[in-house]
């Protein structure tokens, strides 16, 4: 007996606000950066690459190539990503905030 599988799509599961939000989301506790911006992109994916784009104010072969599993996007491109995708960056203390991490 052969086992069928279905090719796993992230796409799929990015339908609404809320999932796209908590995808997000998780990417950023990870905290690595490839992750973050690789979930970036597929969320961008997920609502059309050309009006994120537009909106973020990069070309979409600039938006692609930033926001690959390897891309490094600048910070103004993160900002304008965040801001197409209604989403808002902000900074809270971690939880081991109290011990400095520079000496």
């Amino acid at each position: 007996m052969t086992v069928e599988t279905k090719r796993f799509d992230v796409l799929d599961y990015l339908k609404t606000p809320e999932e796209r939000f908590a995808y997000i989301e998780a990417a950023f506790e990870d905290g690595d950066p490839s992750l973050i911006a690789h979930a970036l992109g597929d969320v961008a994916r997920s609502i059309g690459m050309s009006a994120v784009s537009k909106e973020a104010g990069v070309t979409r072969e600039a938006l692609y190539k930033a926001l690959s599993e390897h891309g490094d996007p600048k910070l103004s491109t993160l900002v304008g990503v965040a801001r197409a995708l209604g989403i808002k960056l902000s900074v809270s203390p971690s939880a081991d905030a109290a011990t400095p991490k520079v000496v």
